[in-house]
């Protein structure tokens, strides 16, 4: 892990979403939860509604039961119109249901709700 992660470059300029969710703290489930995000495992479908929305990149990082989500999108894509389209997308709503098992929040909560908005507090200041 202290290799670091190669970001993805997209040849523009980019806005950056980063949001926080706790998963219950069990290991079981966590493991679970994770080969249900793995390559083979992540459903088709909400890939493809990922992208379809304008969402150019998002990864999932995890520490214990404690999940953190970058999201990079063009610089004029608009955050609630993207999350309101993507809860319609097919299978969509099953996916949440899918995962909600796992996740520490109200289960009948859309994606958008469950994921909490981090506020960035630093950057390398130009």
């Amino acid at each position: 892990m202290t290799e670091g992660y190669i970001s993805k470059q997209h040849g523009q300029p980019v806005k950056r979403y980063c949001q926080t969710m706790d998963l219950k703290d069990r290991p079981d489930l966590i493991k679970e939860y994770r080969r249900r995000h793995s390559e083979k495992e992540a459903w088709k479908e909400i890939l493809e509604g990922i992208r379809e929305v304008g969402i150019l990149e998002m990864e999932i990082y995890i520490l214990g039961f404690r999940l953190f989500m970058i999201v990079e999108t063009p610089l004029d894509f608009e955050w609630e119109t993207a999350m309101a389209r993507l809860a319609t997308l097919p299978r969509q709503q099953e996916w949440e249901e899918y995962m909600a098992i796992f996740q520490d929040c109200d289960p009948s909560a859309t994606s958008d709700e469950k994921w909490k908005m981090m506020e960035r507090m630093f950057h390398l200041y130009d």
